[in-house]
């Protein structure tokens, strides 16, 4: 040191223990999972939409048992009527409550939705996923089964569907998943076609791992967040499909009722002025396609990587 520097207090300060923590990053790590939810939480269009979702939930689930009628139960004495106190969505043209009837409804139509999605999830991921996986011929050869599938008209399918099995729910389900899990399994295929390049997949294949262990624990969790989104579309989808088939008259048979049914039905109400009948379900059908497609919306840009800060 140069002797010629005067050394002053001032050039001094007092050591605390804190202060080694001064070094530290002051934002906390966290998951890719934890800040995709952060990032949903702050779009508030998909916040309104799950929330729109979890009250249809809840209804479809304790609508029924609010006003002491079943969806089955007609009285003609009583049809026609507009919503009152009784019947608080007023009653259709067998005297049957609509209250109950619409949130029995959304049980059918909500429960056509979600079996769709897990259905095209499963089928879309093992399918697609060993096709992208695999690739050259077995790719080539699974994708022209695929595509042989997809052109079989769906009208046609549903009909065919309905002589050999009859009308019923299961039968309306198997028709909306036997070609509808393709577009999913297309989606992984890409996917994972470009995932399987990456350097820490072909580590594990020169480690000796096998195709659905590399599957299973690197492709999959890397393509979650577009399946998640195909999911939250997918099921809208499989409720204006089985309501327009219902409306077409090749959904659920009576006395069971669905959104689709409940709008057939009331067409005819429709034309003499009962407006509250037609009204109904189809303000539910549009008000839960809008809650899963803000939904999706917002899941796109929550799960995007290149969005995250």
């Amino acid at each position: 040191m140069d002797p010629k520097i005067k050394l002053s207090p001032e050039l001094f300060q007092p050591y605390y223990d804190n202060d080694k923590d001064a070094e530290k990053i002051s934002r906390p790590s966290i998951s890719y999972w934890v800040d995709a939810w952060r990032r949903l939480k702050q779009n508030k269009l998909a916040m309104i939409g799950l929330v729109i979702i979890a009250i249809l939930l809840i209804l479809a689930i304790i609508g029924p048992y609010l006003n002491g009628f079943t969806y089955y139960e007609q009285d003609f004495s009583k049809k026609n009527l507009p919503p009152n106190m009784e019947h608080w969505f007023g009653t259709d043209s067998a005297g049957r409550d609509l209250f109950t009837r619409a949130w029995y409804g959304a049980r059918i139509s909500l429960f056509i939705g979600i079996m769709a999605a897990t259905f095209d999830f499963i089928m879309g991921i093992i399918y697609g996923g060993f096709s992208g996986l695999k690739g050259g011929r077995i790719d080539t050869f699974m994708m022209r089964v695929a595509e042989i599938l997809y052109s079989v008209p769906y009208l046609l399918m549903v009909i065919l569907l309905m002589v050999v099995f009859g009308a019923g729910l299961w039968t309306m389900i198997l028709a909306m998943t036997i070609t509808g899990w393709i577009p999913m399994a297309r989606l992984v295929r890409g996917q994972v076609l470009q995932l399987k390049e990456q350097e820490y997949v072909q580590a594990a294949h020169t480690m000796g791992a096998g195709s659905w262990w590399i599957l299973k624990k690197h492709l999959i969790p890397n393509t979650m967040g577009p399946i998640l989104v195909n999911i939250t579309l997918t099921v809208p989808t499989a409720i204006f499909a089985e309501a327009t088939l219902s409306f077409l008259g090749l959904g659920i048979p009576a006395p069971m009722a669905s959104w689709g049914t409940m709008t057939s039905d009331a067409l005819a109400a429709f034309l003499i002025g009962n407006v509250y009948q037609l009204f109904i379900p189809a303000f539910l059908i549009s008000l839960t396609m809008f809650g899963f497609n803000v939904l999706g919306d917002g899941l796109r840009d929550a799960l995007d990587p290149r969005l995250r800060k």
